[in-house]
């Protein structure tokens, strides 16, 4: 199961800028406005041979009567629900505030490892206001400058060290198992989608966005197959919560996706392909898992002409270029069409990841494919690929060029590599992975 690490702090004390650090990217807009990060960022963080996820919490200010602190309690809430570590971001410049106080009461409460990071001390002379924050009861706190990175590699070996070790049985056997995450927005018809599967109400179904709370694992076992669910519905609360559904929908999915082997990503007919959709799609990308792209509802949809599926499927991987070999099916959990066929499509998909080329027959194709199109030439230098092997073992279907100049192999080539071998070998839904060696 991956492991996350949430950035909680009331607006401008600088979590952005510590996601940016900590991810060594510039993903998180940056600016002196408070509430300026508004759509969340999500990364991954590698340190001392771990990785993580991090999930940067921001984005209070929306137009709602009691602006902050309604939004700091459902931010905390959730990141207390999801996280396995709580970085709790204040400024050490402007010293300890109610909403501090107001935060760190509900983090007291919670059993969540918390580290306490007292940002902006871009000098030695704030160092002497970082004392005051013990006042939080939340232990010791962790000097850093987000914008210089001071203290950044000592926060980093205590995350480290706070993440818990996922080595228990349960989790082992878990892993033997290939698992399917249903992922989408709210109301696409995940839970619809798995009760339709197992053909019992495992799960609440009701037509209010976000009723699933949780990520729910159910075994399936039926008609030679033996897998995990995974129902990553749980976008929000029934609550009034009509704002940021985008943030509950993606920080509930990443556990599952990460831990996923094929991801079924439910899209709404009736109302098409949204940005929520490509947010979630690029969580599936960065975490190299097969797809298999549902399109829920389609009994509601009028016109169901083959020229409105071509359109649509046309419309669907425009949007998710350059990505394009996934499967879509057209269905419908309400009565149950297609549904099957969701299921062995993503059983297809799984065995894709598997699957193992030999050697001597990728060299033959690979090479003679490369033979008809070198890689364009460099400065006067060229570029000669002399052989080609796959991986054995990785997750992700791994090939390996070994060339005189690595370097100089852009990302065209290796597009117009992955291409040939897609067009060779059946890759059909899963990412692969083309990487240059020297030789």
């Amino acid at each position: 199961m991956g492991q996350l690490v949430a950035i909680v702090g009331r607006p401008n004390v600088g979590t952005s800028t510590l996601f940016n650090r900590l991810t060594e990217t510039r993903q998180a807009i940056v600016d002196e406005t408070a509430g300026t990060t508004r759509d969340r960022q999500y990364g991954k963080v590698d340190w001392s041979g771990r990785e993580f996820s991090i999930v940067d919490t921001g984005g209070w200010v929306v137009n709602s009567e009691d602006i902050f602190e309604g939004e700091i309690n459902k931010q905390v809430a959730l990141a207390i629900e999801q996280a396995d570590v709580i970085l709790f971001v204040v400024d050490a410049i402007n010293g300890v505030t109610d909403l501090d106080d107001h935060v760190a009461e509900i983090l007291r409460k919670s059993k969540k490892s918390i580290i306490l990071v007292a940002n902006k001390v871009d000098s030695n002379e704030w160092l002497y206001n970082v004392p005051e924050f013990y006042s939080l009861g939340l232990g010791d706190p962790y000097p850093v400058s987000a914008v210089s990175g001071y203290g950044s590699g000592d926060l980093l070996d205590e995350v480290i060290k706070r993440l818990p070790n996922n080595n228990d049985n349960e989790e082992e056997q878990l892993e033997n198992i290939p698992k399917f995450a249903i992922v989408g927005r709210p109301n696409a018809g995940k839970s619809s989608l798995i009760n339709a599967f197992i053909g019992e109400d495992r799960n609440i179904v009701t037509n209010i966005a976000g009723t699933t709370r949780d990520s729910i694992y159910t075994r399936y076992n039926k008609y030679g197959f033996d897998f995990y669910l995974v129902d990553t519905a749980g976008i929000r609360k029934k609550q009034k919560v009509n704002e940021d559904i985008e943030y509950y929908s993606v920080i509930r999915s990443i556990r599952a996706i990460e831990a996923s082997d094929v991801c079924i990503l439910m899209i709404d007919a009736t109302r098409g392909i949204e940005a929520q959709d490509s947010n979630i799609f690029s969580l599936i990308q960065r975490n190299k898992k097969g797809l298999v792209v549902c399109v829920n509802k389609w009994d509601l949809v009028e016109n169901k002409s083959l020229e409105a599926i071509k359109f649509f499927e046309a419309a669907i991987r425009e949007r998710f270029a350059p990505f394009t070999d996934f499967p879509i099916i057209f269905t419908s959990a309400l009565t149950k069409q297609r549904i099957y066929k969701v299921l062995e499509t993503a059983v297809e998909v799984y065995q894709n990841r598997l699957r193992l080329v030999p050697t001597s027959q990728l060299n033959n194709i690979m090479l003679e494919a490369i033979a008809t199109y070198p890689p364009p030439a460099n400065k006067g230098k060229y570029v000669k690929i002399k052989y080609v092997t796959m991986l054995k073992g990785s997750p992700v279907p791994t090939f390996i060029f070994f060339c005189n100049l690595p370097q100089w192999v852009k990302e065209p080539y290796r597009r117009y590599l992955e291409n040939k071998i897609r067009a060779n070998w059946e890759f059909h839904g899963t990412p692969i992975n083309v990487y240059m060696r020297e030789k």
